[in-house]
């Protein structure tokens, strides 16, 4: 194998591995929504609380955080990684050329995946780091009282604000990760791209818009 056969190949690997990491935290984020749509069960926060208990505390969960973490990670590197390969790779002749095929959700994927990770890192910060014991709660809630947490922070307007730009973010770079997904592991075909994006696009509006109305929940009718 030459050397640019060895780069075709690194470069398909990377973009396979990104793309399996990407749909184990596509079902992970449908996962993490039906949890979180507990929330807005008006008993107190007894059913979000019941399930988020047995998500940290059952030994299989915390197995499947570690493997989470991973997913993450693993889809994050490749993703910098492969992104940075192409724009290495395309001239800027090209890209000109190309600018009007490309679809706004595949060239700004970058961008809206760095406002996810920034999300993300709020996120870890307000809840998991806190479950962990490596953050304190807020006065007044105990460590691993979710429910009084996410209703604390989501009864602020600045916060929830932010948590819903960058849920906008996630819907947009969702439209668009299905679809890469299924055309990097060679499950594409001119008959079925249309339902592809069709499912795309349905399952980026309910995870966005789901997760979305827990602050709006909080933010305007608490």
């Amino acid at each position: 194998m030459d050397a640019t056969e060895q780069r075709t190949f690194s470069s398909i690997a990377s973009k396979v591995l990104m793309a399996l990491a990407g749909v184990f935290l596509l079902v992970f984020l449908a996962v993490h929504l039906g949890i979180n749509m507990l929330l807005l069960v008006d008993d107190g926060g007894k059913a979000f609380s019941a399930a988020a208990g047995f998500m940290g505390t059952h030994p299989v969960i915390r197995i499947f955080e570690l493997a989470l973490f991973g997913g993450i990670l693993l889809h994050i590197a490749f993703g910098v990684a492969v992104s940075i390969r192409n724009r290495m790779s395309r001239p800027i002749r090209y890209q000109h050329q190309s600018r009007s095929e490309t679809s706004p959700f595949s060239k700004y994927m970058l961008h809206s995946g760095m406002i996810v990770l920034l999300f993300l890192a709020l996120h870890f910060v307000d809840f998991y780091f806190i479950k962990i014991g490596i953050t304190a709660p807020p006065p007044g809630v105990e460590r691993h009282d979710f429910y009084s947490r996410a209703v604390l922070l989501f009864s602020d307007q600045t916060y929830s604000a932010i948590y819903l730009v960058s849920l906008l973010a996630l819907g947009f770079h969702l439209n668009h990760a299905l679809q890469a997904a299924m055309q990097t592991l060679g499950l594409n075909h001119p008959r079925f791209t249309p339902l592809i994006k069709a499912a795309s696009a349905l399952y980026a509006m309910i995870i966005a818009g789901g997760f979305m109305a827990i602050p709006l929940r909080f933010t305007l009718f608490n």
